[in-house]
């Protein structure tokens, strides 16, 4: 099985909501990641964020990135730039992902070549 998950929540609102959606997220890379399928997470939009939350140890859900961040693919080039954490996503060492030329960004992620890949993508 091929999974995609990517994560939106913004942790900047400071809601159980969004905690619960990216630790959702990341909890079912950690379920596919267990059974041997192929999963990578992708952080998009104000979810870009996380990279700089999660990296923190006392954070509720470093331990579990921690145990996934092998399969972050990296973080969306053109939403890093727009919501301000290029520098926290390079700084961490994982990719500014741009597949997908959108106009006036630097580049985002290409949902079109995920699903042509095969992959099944999952939002949080």
């Amino acid at each position: 099985m091929k999974v995609t998950i990517v994560i939106f929540s913004d942790p900047k609102n400071g809601s159980e909501e969004a905690l619960g959606r990216v630790f959702n997220g990341l909890a079912a890379a950690y379920d596919f990641k267990q059974a041997g399928d192929e999963a990578t997470i992708i952080f998009q939009g104000t979810g870009i964020r996380w990279i700089g939350e999660l990296t923190k140890k006392d954070h509720p859900a470093h331990e579990l990135f921690e145990a996934v961040k092998d399969q972050v693919a990296g973080v969306s080039c053109g939403c890093a730039d727009v919501f301000g954490s290029s520098e926290e996503a390079t700084k961490s060492g994982f990719d500014l992902i741009k597949n997908n030329p959108v106009p006036g960004t630097t580049g985002m992620s290409s949902f079109r070549k995920l699903l042509s890949e095969g992959s099944t993508v999952l939002t949080f």
